[in-house]
């Protein structure tokens, strides 16, 4: 796997630790990262707190300049088993590169194609000022839907033969926003969970929740499983937790139903497709939260929108919202090991939008 000869890792800030990175293209953000994410603090608010299980198993990323100058990806990764930790980092750092690449092919071999069909004549493309074609808005988000289900295999094979790496029982979620202008990309994988903020005409916040949380309890995702020989089932201790497991042994107990990684369990119905879907971002909305199940597990969709909008600065809006969940961990079960809770905030408008927004919190 290699890595983008574009990118640079930003310098951390005190805010951010190894869970955490930020990437700026150098052609696509400008020159004013500054120190702990400089402009990207005013694109998107990342942060991660490790939990009381063990290694904080979450990982988080933000990548600027991304596809196009004011492109962006954001992604949040769960690891889970004993290698979780090292799966939800690499998966963090090669991922992002991986559908990039992918989406570039595609819009290569389009361009190629459509030069060889006279594209000037070809309805799926248009022509600037300039004279370049370019696609239309249908066809360029399926060319980052292909892109997205390629790469998400091309990882999960790539984590098969890495070295002193064993995925037999471990692997992550993955949950990514891709904004490409006015366009949003949604890439699922897993449990964790992207949800909308966004204005009803009547000025009321709304949250929309834009994944499916792909867990064995889904009809669909167990009839797979089961056909495949897997089990799912439930423990006695947790009655309301569905689990995958190997048709002959009681193990690994998985608590989803796609993963990066988890290689014993791929032959019995557990896939690396993610799912995608797109969004055309509109004036109404304000922001996409993405976070994993330690922060949904406790917060409804509708709280962590408004503790949002609640914040006063929005660049500590993710701190905000994974410091309520550790606090409604421990009140919530209290005899129970608090998760690692991890949350990127990407803002959609500017500080005028999110001051009327916060206005508006107290009416979600």
């Amino acid at each position: 796997m290699g890595t983008c000869a574009s990118t640079e890792r930003l310098e951390q800030g005190q805010e951010t630790d190894e869970n955490i990175v930020y990437l700026m293209d150098e052609q696509g953000g400008g020159g004013a990262a500054g120190r702990g994410g400089g402009d990207a603090r005013r694109v998107a608010s990342l942060f991660s707190q490790k939990g009381k299980k063990g290694p904080n198993q979450d990982s988080v990323i933000l990548c600027q300049g991304f596809g196009m100058e004011d492109g962006v990806f954001c992604g949040v990764f769960d690891g889970h088993g004993r290698n979780g930790h090292l799966i939800s980092k690499l998966v963090r750092d090669y991922l992002p590169f991986m559908v990039l690449s992918h989406r570039n092919a595609l819009f290569l071999a389009d361009a190629d194609a459509e030069d060889n069909a006279f594209s000037d004549a070809s309805p799926s493309s248009s022509t600037d000022s300039s004279g370049n074609s370019s696609p239309q808005p249908s066809q360029m988000l399926d060319e980052w839907r292909e892109a997205c289900t390629n790469a998400f295999k091309a990882m999960d094979n790539e984590l098969k033969v890495q070295p002193n790496m064993d995925c037999s029982f471990s692997g992550t979620t993955a949950v990514c926003a891709i904004k490409q202008g006015k366009d949003l990309i949604i890439a699922n994988l897993g449990d964790s969970r992207a949800v909308l903020a966004t204005m009803s005409n009547a000025g009321y916040l709304k949250a929309v929740q834009l994944t499916t949380d792909q867990k064995p309890c889904l009809p669909e995702e167990a009839a797979r499983i089961k056909s495949c020989e897997g089990r799912v089932f439930a423990l006695k201790e947790e009655p309301s937790v569905m689990r995958v497991w190997l048709p002959g042994e009681n193990c690994p107990g998985l608590a989803m139903a796609r993963a990066l990684g988890d290689s014993r369990l791929k032959h019995h119905g557990v896939i690396s497709t993610p799912q995608v879907t797109a969004h055309r971002i509109t004036g109404a909305d304000l922001f996409i939260i993405l976070a994993s199940d330690g922060v949904w597990d406790v917060l409804s969709n509708e709280e962590v929108v408004s503790i949002v909008c609640a914040t006063p600065r929005k660049q500590h809006a993710s701190k905000a919202v994974v410091e309520a969940a550790v606090q409604r961990w421990r009140t919530k079960y209290p005899s129970s090991r608090v998760d690692d809770c991890t949350a990127v905030c990407l803002f959609l408008q500017d500080q005028l939008t999110w001051s009327r927004a916060a206005a508006a919190a107290n009416k979600v």
